[in-house]
């Protein structure tokens, strides 16, 4: 198999080369700093560059001769409330959680239109599934992701290319350290790879963890606003 991740410098996007790596694939890893990237090519990119990453899927191809999965898992998250807005921070989740996945669909689109065939994972977050207290700059760039990854899914099957959404709950990496608030059923990294990796051998759509929190967070999903907001509501400041 050959892949390329897209935000491989820690966390999730790491552990899931490391993964892959063991079972025999040929993996290509991307991120700003290339010191903590390890795969079989290195490409270090900013994913707010789009010519590097026409560049870098070029280098993909050229060295593997295809592209069998591309896994977007860039991302940026800071704690936000509407109370303490802060437009450049929003508008820097916007550059790098969804418009870095639009460049990278840019840039490796057309390669497996040609093949008739390959993978996209766009990793995502139960933060996109409905609105939530201090993920007013992250959530909604995660919602943005879970409804492109649903169109390409329509578009993209019938020309035999397949899509997945990654819906972790919290994970512990450099970005969640930042929270102060006890982060329930809260995984390991390379936990949440071989999550990734079971849900790609199903060739599920929709791959969410850990089921224990992420099941109860469907509920708000169906919940109608006036319920929704009452528990949301009830969620304590931190």
């Amino acid at each position: 198999m050959r892949v390329w991740i897209v935000g491989a410098s820690s966390g999730i996007g790491s552990a899931l080369a490391d993964a892959l790596r063991e079972q025999g694939a040929l993996v290509a890893v991307s991120a700003r700093g290339a010191d903590t990237l390890r795969g079989d090519l290195v490409l270090p990119l900013d994913v707010r560059d789009g010519a590097a990453l026409k560049h870098a899927a070029q280098q993909v191809a050229a060295a593997f001769g295809g592209l069998d999965l591309l896994v977007y898992c860039a991302g940026t998250y800071r704690p936000q409330r509407a109370t303490a807005f802060d437009l450049e921070q929003a508008l820097n989740h916007d550059e790098i959680n969804y418009r870095g996945a639009l460049r990278t669909l840019d840039a490796v689109l057309p390669l497996l239109l040609r093949q008739r065939s390959g993978h996209l994972v766009l990793v995502s977050s139960v933060a996109g599934w409905r609105g939530l207290p201090q993920a007013l700059a992250y959530g909604p760039t995660k919602a943005a992701l879970i409804s492109l990854a649903e169109t390409l899914y329509v578009d993209l099957r019938p020309q035999g290319i397949g899509v997945s959404v990654v819906n972790p709950g919290f994970v512990q990496t450099p970005l969640t350290a930042q929270n102060r608030f006890r982060m329930p059923a809260l995984m390991q990294p390379a936990q949440a790879a071989q999550c990734i990796l079971r849900g790609l051998r199903r060739r599920d759509f929709d791959i969410h963890f850990p089921r224990r929190f992420t099941l109860w967070l469907r509920l708000l999903r169906v919940l109608p606003y006036r319920l929704y907001f009452a528990v949301v509501g009830r969620i304590p400041e931190v």
